[in-house]
C-alpha cells in the first residue's frame, strides 16, 4: 500500500498558477462571447424603453395635477364668489330686518302715543263729568 504524498510547493504553485489561466480563459470566452453582447443590447434597450416610459407616466402625472390645480383654482375662485354673495345677501337682508325693526319700533311709538293720548282723552272726559255732577250736586238743579 502506497501512501499519501503531500504535493511540494512547486507542485501546489503550478496548480494554482493552472486554476487561475483556466478561470481567466472562462472569463475571457464569456465577455467575448457575442450572444453575451446582444444580451447587454437588449438589456440597454429594455432600459431605455423603461426610462422613456417612466418619463411619459411623469409627464402625465405632472399633466394631471396641472389640470387638477386649474381646477380646484376655479373652484375657489367660485366658493370666493360665491362667499361674496352670500355676504352680500345677508349684509340686504340684515339691513332690510333693521329696517323693518325701525318700521315696527315708530309703529309701535305711534300707536303708544295715540293710545296715551285716547287714554288722556277719556280720563279728562271722566274728571269733566265728576266736576260737572259735583256742580250740579252743589246748585241743586
Amino acid at each position: 500500500m502506497s501512501s499519501f504524498q503531500y504535493p511540494d510547493l512547486d507542485e501546489r504553485q503550478t496548480a494554482a498558477a493552472a486554476a487561475k489561466k483556466a478561470l481567466l480563459a472562462k472569463f475571457r470566452a464569456k465577455a467575448e462571447d457575442p450572444a453575451r453582447e446582444q444580451v447587454r443590447a437588449a438589456r440597454a434597450a429594455i432600459h431605455q424603453a423603461r426610462l422613456t416610459r417612466e418619463a411619459e407616466r411623469e409627464a402625465a402625472r405632472q399633466a394631471r395635477e396641472a389640470e387638477l390645480a386649474a381646477q380646484r383654482a376655479r373652484e375657489a375662485e367660485l366658493a370666493e364668489k360665491t362667499r361674496l354673495e352670500v355676504e352680500a345677501l345677508a349684509e340686504k337682508a340684515r339691513r332690510e330686518a333693521e329696517e323693518l325693526a325701525v318700521m315696527v319700533a315708530a309703529e309701535e311709538a305711534a300707536r303708544a302715543e295715540t293710545l296715551a293720548i285716547e287714554q288722556k282723552a277719556a280720563r279728562d272726559a271722566r274728571y269733566a263729568a265728576r266736576k260737572e255732577a259735583k256742580k250740579i250736586r252743589r246748585r241743586g238743579y
